[in-house]
């Protein structure tokens, strides 16, 4: 191995941590799994990274590049484990975060009770000044209320404060004059300016997005630097990078500044993995399914690229994307990649509610305990205990034979909690909430494709996490989908996410202006919108030069985020782009964002407005909202190797042969078990089949087959190649 550099990507999870492992030179993947340790994540995280370079005979001065996935952001949040915060706002506004939106997720719930405000009434501060919605100064800061402030800000024990001024995002001046006031009070204050983390109008999302932020800065700066700690004791020298919620990454220190731009780091993660696998085969259009040990998580590709949105909330419970119910937690204004996340994983826990009726989730065993089969003081069963059960898993070979699973537990377990309630044999209970969990998920599918104006049956399936493959095929068949995909290593494939994506910024800015004009649009109009893009350009590129990126290596990607006129709600619009745009070679040429250029933009917006939400208004004005750039910095992705024939025939994969629970077959089919670490290019497995490997097992039903390519994939379908 001397001489030869890996990658290592780091993702924990709330069941399993998960480590994957490449060789830059000979593209060898190892990968690690561990068991998340929920008090202390980097526990899991260095045990992961020990595991890694264990099994893949690695020193630890070899790795160059090393990334990491985490939901602690999110997780401090959703527990309310974030230190005292303060909020400091315009006079006459300091019930922002109590009023908040005046809306409710569900019309008629009159139960329903809003979350409370991260920061309570009392902590939250108003300072005398005004500037009007162009960012002039209507009213001067009284720069001595601000000092009064930070008085009271040491009484109380504050360490970190959010500062959102009305009309902040068309001029920053009175809230960077505010932080500098308050640092020279304080200079180790922690201070989240909402000028810097969502220059965006609307003040409720801007504040809630700059609030959330300032609450989770003190946990993620202790976490990474805990992180980086632990790995220079380790011998680790490579510099840490972090999973965005919008598939990119940044630097731990840009991670620590603006920690609000990675609540969905894991999730992310496996988005970008999906796209990356499917990329290799020729699909552009595709469904990103990843089931772990707590979730079920569905994303979107169109076009190769993950669909991204800013509506996105977290708290009581994450729901991204269009066409979910809103409301129910704090609202984060920054790039996330568009899932749906429900509480079906294999963890998940089955019960029987006071009207006598079985349900699974969103309630999760996580690590600790577990589920009853894995004989950590487990006494719920859950969706792993049904699989296992009806014979889907093998008790023998979990996590390749590391951890025996007890059936008989298992069993007990669904007898005693759902089946003797309801009257039911324990095969039938244990099916019913496989079925139960199929269903919860097969809406989850169709909220991220239907419901996004997207066909289905003109997608492709990637599915992974340690439970995923074996519900995969059944979410197909219901769903239509016509071809699946399993990757090699399902159970840490979004750990592979980490290490096949870029350097990402994203930097936006509000202008709203007509587009009335598309058939001539005056001069000074174009200026100003360049204007607007060269600024957020120039300034990405700053960011990624003290990153260490390379001129050659930079590339910026522009969008409009447009609106009918009086709507409240925008629909992002990306600009033609060359591959080239925006780069130092290139130099910040935006001649050709002319009248013929916005009029395609325009155009383009009515189509994806009719597409998202089934109708469109051509001759209705279109308002230009926010402009954006992304920043990219690229970071060499690892190639991955080929596995080639070995050789052997089919039979020689075959373990054996067990008795599987099919519900469409109605009961229990005789069906073949494959080792998969042995099978090779070109093998087709005809189903019905249980395909095993260490992290993950594959199940494929009758009438399908899975056929094995040249990466390893199974592409399962149900007549030719995939």
């Amino acid at each position: 191995m001397t001489g030869n550099q890996f990658h290592l990507g780091i993702d924990v999870g709330g069941t399993f941590t998960d480590a994957v492992l490449i060789c830059e030179q000979t593209g060898r993947i190892d990968t690690a799994k561990v068991p998340s340790t929920p008090a202390d994540p980097s526990i899991g995280f260095m045990a992961a990274v020990e595991r890694a370079l264990e099994t893949g005979g690695v020193d630890p001065g070899a790795i160059s590049h090393l990334v990491h996935g985490t939901t602690v952001a999110t997780n401090s949040l959703i527990e309310g484990k974030t230190p005292k915060t303060a909020f400091v706002t315009t006079e006459g506004f300091g019930d922002m975060l109590e009023i908040a939106r005046q809306v409710r997720p569900s019309l008629y719930d009159v139960h329903f009770e809003k979350l409370r405000p991260l920061v309570p009434r009392d902590l939250c501060y108003e300072v005398p000044e005004r500037l009007d919605a162009a960012g002039g100064v209507l009213r001067p800061l009284e720069e001595d209320a601000v000092r009064e402030i930070s008085a009271a800000l040491r009484e109380q024990g504050v360490r970190s404060v959010a500062v959102c001024l009305l009309h902040g995002y068309a001029n920053p001046v009175h809230e960077t004059r505010v932080a500098e006031i308050l640092r020279e009070e304080d200079p180790e204050l922690l201070i989240s300016l909402s000028s810097s983390v969502c220059p965006e109008f609307r003040e409720y999302f801007r504040a809630s997005t700059c609030v959330i932020n300032a609450c989770i800065i003190p946990v993620v700066a202790r976490y990474l630097a805990g992180i980086e700690e632990g790995l220079g004791r380790a011998g680790l020298e490579a510099e840490l990078l972090v999973m965005q919620s919008n598939g990119g990454v940044l630097t731990a220190e840009q991670a620590a500044s603006k920690p609000v731009f990675m609540v969905e780091s894991g999730p992310a993660a496996g988005v970008v993995s999906a796209n990356f696998i499917a990329g290799q085969l020729g699909h552009e259009d595709l469904i990103s399914f990843d089931m772990g040990g707590t979730t079920a998580k569905a994303g979107l590709v169109l076009d190769g690229s993950p669909r991204v949105t800013k509506e996105y909330e977290v708290g009581a419970q994450a729901q991204p994307g269009q066409g979910m119910t809103r409301a129910a937690g704090y609202p984060i204004r920054t790039p996330v990649i568009d899932l749906v996340e429900v509480g079906a994983g294999g963890g998940s826990l089955a019960w029987v509610d006071a009207g006598g009726g079985l349900r699974v989730g969103p309630r999760s065993a996580g690590a600790d305990p577990g589920p009853i089969c894995y004989g950590r003081g487990g006494t719920e069963p859950t969706i792993t205990d049904a699989n296992l059960v009806l014979g889907r898993l093998n008790p023998d070979y979990f996590l390749g034979g590391e951890m025996a699973l007890d059936v008989q537990a298992a069993a007990a377990g669904i007898r005693e909690r759902c089946a003797d309630p309801l009257g039911l044999d324990p095969i039938e209970a244990a099916n019913g909430i496989i079925e139960i969990a199929n269903a919860t998920m097969i809406n989850a599918l169709r909220l991220v494709t239907v419901r996004r104006g997207n066909d289905p049956r003109e997608l492709t399936m990637v599915a992974f996490g340690g439970a995923g493959p074996l519900h995969a095929n059944r979410l197909c068949m219901e769903m239509q989908i016509p071809a699946l995909v399993i990757p090699p290593s399902p159970g840490t494939a979004s750990a592979l996410g980490l290490l096949v994506t870029d350097l990402r910024h994203e930097f936006s800015r509000t202008q709203v202006m007509s587009a009335a004009a598309a058939d001539g649009v005056p001069a000074d109009f174009t200026a100003r919108i360049r204007s607007l893009f060269e600024g957020m350009e120039e300034e990405g590129r700053r960011t990624l030069r003290r990153e260490g990126v390379a001129p050659e290596e930079m590339d910026f990607r522009r969008g409009i985020e447009m609106r009918y006129a009086g709507q409240s709600s925008e629909v992002a619009v990306p600009l033609p782009h060359d591959g080239a745009a925006g780069r130092a070679d290139a130099g910040l040429d935006t001649a050709g964002l002319d009248a013929a250029a916005l009029a395609d933009a325009v155009g383009r917006f009515h189509v994806e407005h009719e597409r998202a939400y089934g109708h469109g208004y051509p001759e209705q004005p279109v308002e230009l909202v926010n402009f954006t750039v992304t920043a990219i910095g690229r970071i060499a992705r690892p190639r991955l190797p080929r596995i080639g024939s070995n050789g052997g025939g089919l039979s020689d994969a075959q373990r054996g042969m067990r008795q599987v629970f099919f519900s469409d077959a109605g009961g229990f089919v005789e069906t073949a078990i494959y080792d998969r670490a042995r099978l090779s290019a070109g093998h087709i497995v005809p189903g019905p089949a249980i395909i095993e490997e260490v992290d993950s097992t594959t199940l494929v039903h009758a009438g399908y087959r899975a056929a094995v390519d040249d990466f390893g994939n199974l592409l399962i379908s149900t007549g030719g190649a995939a």
